[in-house]
């Protein structure tokens, strides 16, 4: 059971950037199908409240603290998160999904890890030490892993290898240079709202520990919102109409996989903290532009193979940073009567990233 602990977030976070590559390329084909991307969003949240709805009313104890968990700062804290992480950050990334490449969308959100560094170091959740090795580390690790992704999407260098599977397949390439920079400013827009749900998941874990019940509570208001922002944005009400296989099959895909992603992400958070979870992102660059150059007719250069080395790269001395941040307090702290083999078999990863988070949460479960 030990080992589960430590390495089920590893796990998750990897299968998560398997979704979230998937969702790209899936997405992505099914917006140059027609699917409008405002309406898309909407479709998405409310599909994902829907499958969330069954598990809080089978469950006594969510159903009775369902109002109980929402009291004014409970709620317009969940509301603004709403707002910002997911209203205004789907319908940025699908928009600049659009506008650009489903490559081009999953390298931008490697810039989440460097905005969410900077943001948690602002509100003092990340302390920096630029003559700690291990801080430095972190800063050298987000540097390596945003320049792999932005390699891979935009060096391209000789052509190092094109499979091609399926022939007839349709290309999902990019847009023309009129929309191109339209769809990455959408994308980088994105990626700051996304950064801004990361760290403001630290107060909401305090308020409301119930990971289920705080997603369910976010895709309710984002629903809302997002129609809302739709039917103002779209007069054209054929819009609203899923006319093929592939635009409903994608509505429900996103819809049950946003519930299922918000539960993970936010469950992570409050075991790892939001650095450790955004530091996965640049995977789904690597299993994009794999997938894209297997199955999707999109060639693959030298500079994906380097970008895809540097992400790597990044990815493990970010960790190799956060596990030295755990050497360094457990040093300082005094040990309880504890075992000597049973303090060296629990990892370096295994405690939060956010010290501040940790003791909120505590409090909030000691609380009658």
């Amino acid at each position: 059971m030990g080992c589960l602990d430590v390495y089920l977030p590893v796990m998750v976070m990897i299968g998560l950037q398997f979704h979230y590559a998937l969702l790209a390329i899936f997405t992505r084909a099914a917006l140059l199908d027609g699917l409008t991307p405002t309406v898309f969003v909407v479709y998405r949240q409310g599909i994902a409240t829907l499958s969330l709805a069954p598990i809080i009313i089978s469950s006594n104890k969510r159903r009775q603290s369902l109002k109980a968990s929402l009291g004014l700062k409970s709620f317009s804290l969940i509301f603004i998160t709403s707002l910002i992480g997911i209203t205004f950050n789907q319908n940025a990334y699908f928009s600049g999904l659009f506008y650009s490449s489903s490559t081009a969308a999953t390298a931008m959100s490697n810039l989440i890890p460097a905005l969410t560094f900077v943001f948690a170091a602002i509100l003092g959740y990340e302390k920096i030490d630029l003559r700690s090795l291990r801080n430095a580390a972190k800063i050298l690790g987000t540097i390596c892993c945003v320049s792999g992704a932005l390699t891979m999407a935009f060096l391209k260098g000789n052509k190092l290898l094109h499979m091609e599977f399926f022939p007839d397949s349709k290309h999902l390439t990019a847009s023309g240079d009129d929309t191109w920079i339209l769809g990455c400013l959408l994308l980088l827009a994105s990626s700051v709202f996304w950064s801004c749900w990361m760290i403001m998941q630290v107060p909401i874990s305090s308020s409301c520990p119930d990971h289920i019940l705080s997603t369910f509570w976010m895709c309710l208001f984002s629903t809302i919102q997002s129609a809302i922002f739709a039917l103002l944005k779209e007069q054209n009400l054929q819009s609203w109409i899923l006319n093929t296989p592939l635009q409903i099959s994608c509505s429900l895909y996103a819809g049950i996989g946003i519930a299922v992603s918000c539960f993970i992400q936010s469950w992570c958070i409050s075991e790892r903290g939001p650095l450790y979870c955004a530091m996965f992102n640049p995977l789904a660059t690597v299993i994009t532009a794999l997938v894209s150059a297997t199955f999707l007719q999109e060639e693959l250069y030298i500079g994906s193979l380097v970008g895809a080395i540097g992400v790597i790269t990044g990815l493990y001395i970010v960790l190799w940073g956060k596990a030295k941040d755990f050497d360094g307090r457990k040093q300082e702290l005094p040990q309880p009567n504890m075992v000597d083999d049973e303090i060296s078999n629990r990892i370096d990863l295994e405690e939060p990233l956010l010290a501040e988070k940790s003791e909120y949460v505590t409090e909030s479960k000691m609380e009658p």
